[in-house]
């Protein structure tokens, strides 16, 4: 097995497990409650997601020389779960009841929807009743909305899934941010996410100064909070920094299902068609109509390979009026059709089941 299987060492297991190393001082503090974490590890989940909000909790521990944390690694059979670079994690329990005082945390990665089965469903819907915290990193929100615990709560997701997120899962408040905390609710965007989350944790459990030297050990600079958002800027993202056309571009991620004419878009900034048209072609080498079509063949892309929307809701969503059209431009993009797409990238008919529970 590789070396990460089980990765917490002996000093993260002694500490995770109830055996803190003495002080070797007098008036130490008196021993906090040790607040313990269940780490739904979902196939193909993404390592660095996992590892930014264990790590923290071992340092923790360590930092604060007694067992503040501890925690567990599950999965559906409480064997082993195998990450999406193929790393392999030894599991310390399958789906079985925990204490009501635990915070469960979904590790979600690539093919989520097919890694949700009916079994995690059933044990993420039982143990939220009975009481426990619930949270998703990286794509694992995809698996407590599917449960139905999100309904009624802000959440976020990776900004890839964004898209799909939204179409399946109206009831749920969506947002950019880098982590969510509503209530009992936790989620994080993936990525780096995970740590913000944990040292926000850290700070509610255990003040400030700990959750700063937790991120002082971690070289961790720059702690972001809940307002800040996931993706760079858009003058950062396309390397120009022109506040009209970041504003175009703005009004047109916001309006893919229902797209904006250039003579709009235009008016809207105080400026002429023609100027529109300079302004792109100076800066994006495109015209304003072939770059909002980009976005919107991106979008499509991303339902079709995330979600079992038919090819025709996909058009509509991305504002094609028809399924030909749509596939026309999909072909000139992509060199192959939505139908193709959803045939080699799709969704398997076993995970279209369980899209249905």
């Amino acid at each position: 097995m590789p070396a990460a299987r089980g990765a917490r060492g002996r000093e993260a297991a002694s500490l995770a497990h109830g055996s803190a190393p003495r002080c070797g001082r007098e008036g130490a503090e008196p021993p906090a409650r040790t607040r313990r974490f269940i780490f739904l590890l979902l196939e193909r989940f993404t390592m660095l997601s996992f590892a930014g909000a264990i790590e923290p909790l071992r340092i923790a521990n360590r930092v604060a020389g007694r067992p503040l944390y501890a925690w567990k690694l599950a999965g559906e059979g409480g064997v082993e779960a195998v990450c999406s670079n193929g790393a392999a994690f030894r599991l310390d329990m399958g789906l079985d009841e925990i204490d009501r005082e635990d915070t469960v945390l979904v590790c979600g990665g690539i093919d989520v929807a097919e890694a949700t089965t009916r079994p995690v469903l059933n044990w993420l819907r039982r143990e939220a009743r009975r009481g426990a915290s619930i949270g998703g990193l990286c794509t694992g929100a995809w698996a407590v909305a599917k449960a139905g615990l999100l309904d009624g709560r802000r959440a976020t997701i990776h900004w890839e899934n964004q898209d799909s997120f939204l179409e399946e899962f109206g009831e749920v408040t969506l947002t950019r941010s880098v982590f969510v905390v509503d209530g009992n609710r936790l989620s994080t965007a993936g990525g780096t996410a995970s740590i913000d989350l944990m040292l926000k944790l850290i700070a509610a459990d255990h003040g400030e100064d700990l959750a700063n030297a937790v991120a002082d050990q971690l070289i961790y600079s720059a702690i972001r909070t809940d307002r800040d958002t996931q993706r760079l800027s858009i003058p950062t993202r396309i390397g120009v920094r022109h506040p009209k056309l970041g504003q175009v571009i703005q009004m047109m991620e916001a309006s893919i299902e229902e797209p904006i004419s250039p003579p709009d878009l235009a008016e809207d900034v105080g400026m002429s068609t023609r100027q529109l048209e300079r302004l792109f072609r100076r800066y994006l080498d495109r015209s304003p109509k072939r770059y909002y079509m980009e976005l919107r063949l991106q979008k499509a892309r991303n339902l079709l390979m995330q979600t079992d929307m038919s090819v025709i809701n996909v058009a509509l969503a991305c504002g094609f009026a028809s399924p030909s059209h749509f596939s026309r431009c999909y072909r000139a993009h992509y060199n192959t059709t939505p139908y193709r797409e959803r045939g080699s990238h799709g969704t398997s008919p076993a995970a279209a089941a369980r899209l249905s529970m």
